[in-house]
């Protein structure tokens, strides 16, 4: 490029975007350093270290990275752009890049990128925000890549102002400051850095977590619950424990069924094998076959009104067997049959008549107790209940789960606030029973909970069971009275074999009574629990110190051929039974489950200050700061040379990179914490995933018109824009679809990634991309011509084309001094930015699509990925 004016807004746009980029670089660190939170807050209240021994590490990790970004980035771009050849030069340009580390969060954006020094020059900001120039690390940055660029000696030639072409040029930016700043601007670059460290440690060491994990009991339950002695878990043997009841019809009649009939079914299965890829470990440690076997031709049965239990020690295979059995496998080969009512078990079928219940709670955190069950209902119910009988149901299964008393409380994030772990166990049975399934499989729902909460979680798994239901729980090493809870027992050894099916007995006898036949295995000792003894008798040391094959011994009993009997009699459909068919894929129609998730996306959005609130909040407070920044700039009466048309275009682009950021930053964690129940939903074939996926497309709409309507009551009158009705639509139309894209990409970025972290990084990716390509800091003409497909596709490019051209495009008897000659500004924009008036109807088509485009993406993404592996 050559040394003139008109090139030097070239260099100074490329330096602006080497310093955007790597700040940009940090918006990733934001979502990484919040994950590690919960972690560092534990163990620094356990007094594992303080907080400075926490920070002082993470500062050091980042020298590397920082270091390695900006070494790849001078390398590759310094001689290439033409910057000074000078090897002094280009080795101090690695200094300028240490703050990037150091800024994090969309308000330090916002503060360093309006205070740069660039966006908006020194002399135009007004003389009681010039402190604020001070303030930024951007603007010593600035400082010291600009003097190291602009004083070198190709620079020096003179001009008619009597100072050299480079001085000029730092002086129409507000730059032009002696050599010594240079080194100025290292040290306050590094005292930024040591600052923010500090007040970082400081942060680590004040804050507390956001929240712990309560639980919440009625005032009337508790003084049930404190005026008896008698211990919980004895309500699993004596029976289902009733609240008062206040509505017969509501109640259990004496049969345990419920309101809504419900068809009861077995599932039985034959040879079941599964296989998976052999992990490359295994590989390398000498296992030649391909395929890794998980279960070993599982043959058993699970009947109605019969609790079931799947138990074994840790890799035996119980969640495989369970996951195998109700279709949650995503991927690996099944061999084996697998029958419903005698009939072949048909997933989407199956799905319908099923429910499953999680090891993981995992529920939408801003609904309540009541709201979760009712949107359950409403999806996984027919069309034929009517929606009386249906609120009846919902208050049915909310009685029988015990969850009544809580069914206003919010369910809230796991460890966070809400409920406690027991609650959200019972929630998450109430989510699947009141789909009225026949048979349900419970996958641990005791695990992590103590005696007493596990207790209350079996009552209620009981109680699903006396309804006349084909109940499965994994369970591992259970307490007597949980053990003796269940009717049937299902027992695997490691490495997925059948060790023992049948019942378990009064005091679990049949069990005891089975395995003290076999040889060698010792006696059970008096009041010992029969499940731990279960185990320690069957454990692979015990097998290897007695030499036999437990699996063998099971496969040559009377017990295995009687289960094969049963199951080959279950495999026929009982005389006059048919098999289970729907006339459609959902239970309800597609407007149905559209309306359905709307109204719990409402409610999420509503009840999400951290996420709505604050974003207008905070958006109002970053508009009401450009508008005193650029107060009246944008009349076009005050812009009288290209200096002032520069800061007004600047001003567009700041407005409308820093909220579409914004946007896309906040909305990304909030639907990635909804997409794990967007799995659980999608399983249990509650909607389409487009429905879905339209709702929340749909309910972003309303609080991106809040903050255009902030804007254009707010900042635009303050910034002084033309308030003529065809500028004013045409700015309100073209936030509205930039903000709405911007939002739709970050939504987007989180279906098409497996986490938050990942989807950062590539929305970063996407900022530099967009900034780069925009058409203000390289305008199109300068752009080479096999990047320019680039510029076109970007809608940050379209975006400008609106607002300059809309803005300033139609002024063709305003004069302009720009670069040492006299031009209309409509000419110069033409000119020096390619954005052309006749354009502007491409340009609503495409501001339009790309919204469209993005969502559609999402939706898209939404149904056919899935990153859980199971």
């Amino acid at each position: 490029m050559g040394v003139d004016r008109v090139h030097a807004n070239y260099y100074m746009g490329s330096l602006f975007y080497a310093l955007l980029l790597l700040m940009v670089n940090g918006f990733p660190e934001l979502a990484m350093a919040i994950s590690r939170l919960p972690v560092f807050y534990k163990q620094r209240d356990y007094y594992f270290y303080p907080a400075w021994a926490y920070a002082i590490p993470a500062f050091i990790l980042k020298v590397p990275v920082s270091l390695v970004e900006s070494i790849a980035w001078t390398s590759i771009s310094y001689f290439l752009i033409g910057y000074t050849p000078e090897a002094s030069r280009c080795v101090a340009s690695y200094c300028q890049t240490m703050v990037t580390g150091s800024v994090g969060g969309t308000l330090s954006f916002l503060v360093i990128l309006l205070f740069g020094g660039f966006i908006i020059p020194r002399p135009s900001l007004p003389n009681w925000l010039k402190w604020g120039f001070c303030l930024s690390p951007l603007s010593y940055a600035e400082i010291g890549l600009t003097g190291n660029e602009f004083l070198a000696p190709r620079w020096l030639k003179s001009t008619a102002y009597g100072v050299s072409l480079g001085r000029r040029i730092l002086m129409d930016r507000g730059l032009d400051f002696s050599n010594y700043f240079y080194w100025i601007s290292v040290g306050a670059l590094i005292g930024f850095i040591l600052l923010l460290n500090i007040v970082f440690a400081i942060g680590l060491t004040i804050k507390k977590p956001t929240g712990t994990s309560r639980a919440i009991i009625s005032r009337d339950k508790m003084t049930t619950s404190s005026g008896s002695d008698q211990p919980i878990s004895m309500d699993i043997d004596n029976g289902i424990h009733k609240p008062p009841q206040t509505n017969a019809s509501m109640t259990l009649n004496r049969t345990g069924r419920m309101v809504l009939p419900f068809t009861p079914l077995t599932i039985s299965f034959q040879d079941i094998s599964y296989y998976v890829d052999t992990p490359t470990e295994m590989r390398e440690q000498g296992y030649m076959d391909t395929k890794l076997q998980l279960l070993h031709d599982i043959t058993g049965a699970f009947q109605p009104g019969v609790l079931s239990a799947l138990m074994g020690v840790t890799g035996a295979g119980k969640t495989t067997l369970l996951d195998v059995l109700a279709g949650r496998k995503t991927g690996g080969v099944v061999e084996g049959d697998i029958r419903v009512g005698g009939y072949p078990k048909v997933q989407q079928t199956f799905a319908r008549i099923s429910g499953y219940c999680e090891q993981t709670d995992v529920h939408s955190p801003q609904l309540t107790v009541g709201e979760s069950v009712a949107y359950s209902a409403w999806l996984r119910l027919p069309t034929e209940i009517d929606s009386k009988t249906r609120n009846e149901f919902v208050n049915q299964v909310l009685e029988t789960i015990e969850l009544d008393e809580i069914r206003d409380a919010l369910v809230g994030i796991p460890g966070v606030n809400g409920l406690s772990t027991e609650q959200r166990k019972r929630l998450t049975i109430a989510v699947e029973l009141v789909s009225n399934p026949s048979i349900i499989f419970m996958d641990e729902p005791t695990s992590g909970l103590d005696a007493r909460a596990a207790a209350i979680v079996m009552r209620a798994v009981k109680s699903v069971s006396d309804t006349g239901r084909t109940v499965v729980c994994t369970i591992h090493q259970p307490s007597i009275e949980i053990f003796e809870a269940f009717d049937e027992l299902m027992l695997m050894k490691r490495g997925g074999d059948l060790i023992y099916a049948g019942p378990l007995g009064h005091h679990s006898c049949k069990v005891i009574q089975y395995f003290q036949a076999i040889p060698g295995i010792p006696q059970i000792k008096e009041n010992y629990n029969p499940s731990t003894w279960m185990l320690e008798a069957t454990s692979t040391s015990m097998e290897a110190q007695l030499g036999v094959d437990f699996a063998q011994i099971y496969r040559n009993s009377s017990i295995c051929k009687d289960n094969d009997t049963l199951v080959r009699n279950l495999s026929i459909p009982p005389p006059g039974t048919s098999d289970l068919l729907f006339p459609t894929r959902y239970p309800q129609r597609f407007w149905e489950q559209f309306k359905a998730c709307l109204w719990k996306q409402s409610l999420s959005y509503w009840r999400s200050p951290s996420y709505n609130l604050v974003r207008i909040v905070f958006i109002t407070i970053s508009y009401i700061v450009f508008g005193a920044l650029y107060w009246r700039q944008g009349d076009i009466n005050h812009i009288n040379d290209q200096q002032n048309l520069f800061t007004i275009l600047g001003c567009m682009y700041g407005t409308t990179l820093f909220a579409g950021i914004n946007n896309c930053q906040s909305v990304m964690p909030f639907v990635s914490i909804e997409r794990s129940v967007v799995y659980r939903e999608r399983f249990a074939g509650m909607y389409s995933p487009w429905a879905y996926s339209f709702a929340q497309v749909a309910m972003e709409i309303p609080y991106v018109f809040v903050q255009i309507v902030v804007f254009m009551f707010i900042a635009y009158p303050m910034i002084g824009y033309a308030w003529t009705s065809a500028k004013f639509f045409w700015f309100l139309y073209t936030m509205f679809c930039t903000l709405l894209y911007f939002i739709y990409l970050g939504m987007m970025m989180v279906s098409l990634t497996p986490n938050n972290q990942v989807a950062s990084i590539l929305a970063s990716m996407f900022y530099t991309i967009q900034n780069l390509m925009s058409g203000f800091i390289v305008p199109a003409p300068q752009i080479p011509k096999w990047w320019i497909w680039l510029y076109y596709i970007s809608l940050m490019s379209w975006t400008l084309n609106v607002f300059f051209t809309t803005q300033f495009g139609y002024e063709d008897n305003k004069n302009i001094e720009v670069f040492g000659e006299t031009k209309p500004v409509a000419t110069f924009v033409r000119d020096y930015f390619d954005f052309r008036r006749e354009l502007l109807p491409l340009a609503a088509v495409v501001l339009a699509a790309y919204p469209i485009i993005f969502a559609t993406l999402f939706g898209y993404n939404i149904s056919k990925l899935n990153f859980q592996r199971r």
